[in-house]
């Protein structure tokens, strides 16, 4: 069973594809959050490296956010473009989790953390556990000091993950019992996408692509732009 992995969140956008034996090739990119430009092009490569044709996915993985209004929606239309021309079922996985899996071996609490601007992040956190990690709080959007004072409160030690601990590391940093993941953890990864999705396929655990929902947790910036100049 083959898995096709789109991710674009954030300002990256990866594809991935994957089965029993690992990830077969991945490709990332982040230019100018160009994502429907790259994401076509990816695809192509991706198949081409994995000697793989695209008829011969059976499950497209997809990430459902939270994450950038734009590279959501046009991340999800492309994925389920291609499961409804390929006629297979979907998965949609959190970028949260998808953060989270990346330094799944840590031994400390892990704090996925992404940018979610107008100077706030999208954030959750995990424990490691047998094969991945589990969910602990649920995705929310935070302003950086209160996401702070929640980890301080916590009293753990924590792994932050994601670009949302870049941007505001000296909000993070003071936080004594808060380490950071390196660069290479800063966006999503398509191959966590792929590795994560596969199991579940494993155990059928699809969505028919209509059913697929983007977690936004706020309303667009346009939409909110738009009524604050009306209430003015």
């Amino acid at each position: 069973m083959l898995v096709l992995g789109i991710e674009s969140a954030t300002a990256q956008v990866g594809v991935a594809i994957g089965g029993h034996e690992g990830v077969l090739a991945s490709a990332h990119s982040s230019r100018d959050r160009r994502h429907a430009e790259n994401l076509t092009p990816q695809i192509a490569f991706v198949c081409e490296q994995a000697r793989v044709e695209i008829s011969e996915i059976s499950v497209v993985a997809v990430d459902v956010g939270p994450g950038l209004f734009t590279g959501l929606r046009v991340g999800i239309a492309s994925a389920m473009a291609v499961a409804h021309a390929l006629g297979v079922p979907m998965i949609g996985v959190s970028s949260l989790d998808l953060g989270a899996f990346a330094v799944r071996h840590s031994p400390k609490q892990i704090a996925a953390c992404y940018d979610a601007r107008r100077g706030e992040v999208f954030a959750a956190r995990y424990r490691s556990v047998p094969g991945g990690v589990q969910r602990i709080s649920e995705p929310a959007v935070w302003q950086p000091d209160d996401f702070a004072a929640e980890l301080l409160a916590g009293g753990e030690d924590v792994l932050m993950v994601g670009d949302g601990g870049i941007r505001y590391r000296e909000v993070f940093e003071p936080v004594a019992s808060v380490d950071f993941a390196g660069p290479g953890t800063a966006h999503p990864s398509a191959r966590s996408l792929v590795e994560l999705a596969h199991p579940r396929a494993l155990r059928e655990e699809f969505v028919s692509p209509s059913e697929i929902q983007p977690l936004y947790l706020r309303k667009p910036d346009a939409e909110i732009n738009w009524q604050t100049r009306d209430n003015r």
